[in-house]
């Protein structure tokens, strides 16, 4: 395992110990697993940790004195809405050992496809210090410790995040959008993410009432999920690693969009698809249109 070279010097596992990450449900914590498949957007997550601190070994160890401020700081990161925020900073001061409990609580309509938590030792200020390879910038990481968890929403078969692509790179105004992202190789749940703009209520409610949807509904949920078929179709051709008689691994991105293409062009190639595609890509839209049965439910 690579560990990456800092130009200061940092503590040891011995200085700094993070007990498990725990989720707190109805006031019970459990151990985080790896992934929840129960979670949807609704779904704030609840988390409990501990971190010892063993300041005087802190200063020993990176040439700093108790004078330092430090910060111990829970940093988020989502990869289904793109978006990261400080959970936690606590200012850490004085001298000895102290255990430092952690309680955050995050928005699920800000979360979506894998979850990252990385809990880190900051220097908060500038420190002047003639101590050699002491850590003088502030912001600087002493010590980290990452946790990453895979989150899958509820809409059938795909992870979604209700976001405000006001707060996104996304066009504002516009609906949903299918990110795909990782390669073949890498597990669907992981790789496909349905975001939807939650300033769009109608879009918004039609996927809170999948299990049951009005007619409404089912008029957009149609229409979304094959713009969701024709997003992941054309992935696929895009990728000219991609090919149906590879063997990719169960439950991963490159066999789910096998079995897509398998489901709605059977018996065609890949190549063929691909050259239909470029020779007239709004045809071959419309031509996915009618393979998903655009509206036949709603």
């Amino acid at each position: 395992m690579s560990r990456k070279a800092l130009p200061y010097r940092t503590p040891g596992d011995e200085a700094v110990k993070a007990q498990q990450w725990s989720l707190v449900i109805s006031d019970h914590a459990v151990d985080l697993p790896d992934a929840l498949p129960d979670w949807d957007y609704q779904m704030n997550l609840h988390l409990r940790n501990e971190v010892h601190v063993d300041l005087d070994a802190v200063y020993a160890a990176t040439g700093l004195t108790p004078e330092a401020k430090l910060s111990l700081v829970v940093v988020w990161t989502a990869t289904g809405s793109a978006l990261r925020g400080t959970a936690k900073r606590i200012s850490l001061s004085g001298t000895g050992a102290q255990t430092v409990p952690l309680d955050i609580e995050l928005p699920g309509a800000q979360l979506g496809g894998t979850l990252t938590l990385d809990t880190q030792l900051v220097l908060a200020g500038f420190r002047a210090s003639d101590a050699i390879a002491a850590p003088r910038r502030g912001g600087s990481i002493l010590w980290t410790r990452r946790r990453s968890l895979r989150l899958q929403g509820d809409a059938p078969q795909f992870p979604i995040a209700v976001v405000d692509f006001e707060s996104t790179h996304l066009p504002a105004e516009s609906a949903w959008h299918v990110q795909l992202s990782g390669d073949l190789n890498t597990a669907t749940m992981g790789a496909v993410l349905l975001l939807v703009n939650q300033q769009k209520k109608s879009i918004v409610t039609a996927f809170q009432n999948a299990a049951s949807p009005r007619p409404i509904d089912r008029v957009y949920l149609s229409a979304a999920y094959a713009d969701i078929a024709r997003s992941m179709i054309e992935h696929a051709l895009a990728d000219l690693d991609f090919e149906l008689e590879n063997d990719y691994p169960e439950e991963s991105l490159g066999a789910t969009l096998q079995n897509l293409l398998a489901t709605f062009f059977p018996n065609v190639s890949v190549q063929n698809l691909r050259l239909r595609r470029e020779q007239s890509p709004n045809l071959f839209a419309t031509e996915v249109q009618a393979a998903v049965g655009i509206f036949e439910e709603a």
